[in-house]
């Protein structure tokens, strides 16, 4: 029984440091979200349906939600507006209204101009989350029937509405799982280069290229100019603690003239970043096989 044991001990816990990490990129275009209306429990279905202008956080929204209790779906149409949800049912003729409304709505003006757009359709029902501006979980809001000023209140159970987004999940040992979505940046556009274990813990060494701007008419909107490489670091049980960033590339700190050079076992890269208007000239090492990255003068 003693042998058995330790025999089972032994390939468990070779299976678990011999565990992979992996990177996989999914990119979300519609969101489910719990949720309620004056106390009583709702679920939305929302997806993502274009662009009014140039503009990824703010974006035409299509869907539905129901009460719980009945699942009955009702028809949404609407915006997502940094962060601000706008909510439409239009009743009987909802396809149809809707069409015209997004029809009215061409550019960041319009998107501004929405609430007062909607109402010269005569909504039946008009749901609004984040007016407060507020970063707050759960989001708060508020429940319009026609011709009622008065509001009821109206909750969405998430620290975060966004319903497009640029998923980039890594699988760690002991069957974790984290979203760099959460806790780096919304753009995504990393590269798994390699990940190394020691006795003060675990590093993933990163590459990305990504978009300077979600914002295409905004300051390096255009550009895909954000590149370089991320730390992550870990605990020995692959908890996450923190990130360190070095940038080869970037529109939006004027970082362009860089010159990479290459070991010939390809095991190391080194960068020479140029001067920009906000940093000095640096050296970027990075060593591959150590899953790490060196900045230097």
């Amino acid at each position: 029984m003693k042998k058995t044991f330790s025999l089972f001990l032994f390939f468990s816990l070779t299976f678990f440091f011999c565990q992979k990490v992996e990177l996989k990129q999914i990119t979300d275009s519609s969101q489910t979200f719990k949720g309620e209306i004056a106390g009583v429990p709702i679920t939305l279905q929302l997806h993502y349906n274009g662009i009014p202008d140039c503009n990824l956080y703010q974006h035409f929204i299509d869907g539905w939600y129901y009460y719980d209790k009945y699942q009955k779906k009702i028809p949404l149409t609407g915006l997502y507006d940094y962060g601000k949800l706008l909510l439409y049912n239009f009743g009987s003729k909802h396809q149809h209204i809707s069409k015209q409304f997004k029809e009215r709505i061409n550019s960041p003006q319009d998107v501004e101009k929405a609430v007062e757009i909607a109402k010269t359709f005569s909504p039946k029902e008009t749901i609004l989350f984040g007016q407060d501006e507020t970063r707050e979980n759960p989001i708060s809001g508020g429940f319009y029937l026609e011709n009622k000023a008065k509001a009821q209140s109206a909750k969405l159970f998430t620290g975060n509405d966004m319903i497009y987004r640029y998923n980039n999940y890594l699988i760690l040992p002991g069957n974790k799982r984290i979203n760099t979505f959460d806790f780096i940046n919304l753009y995504g556009g990393n590269e798994l280069i390699s990940y190394v274990s020691g006795e003060k813990g675990n590093r993933v060494l990163l590459y990305f290229e990504h978009s300077s701007n979600l914002n295409a008419c905004g300051r390096c909107g255009a550009s895909e100019g954000e590149k370089g490489y991320r730390i992550l670091y870990f605990t020995k049980d692959w908890n996450y603690k923190r990130y360190e960033e070095f940038l080869t590339e970037s529109c939006m700190e004027n970082i362009y003239d860089t010159t990479k050079t290459k070991s010939r076992d390809g095991k190391t890269i080194i960068y020479k970043v140029g001067k920009s208007d906000s940093s000095p000239a640096y050296t970027l090492t990075v060593d591959i096989k150590n899953a790490t990255v060196t900045k230097s003068k």
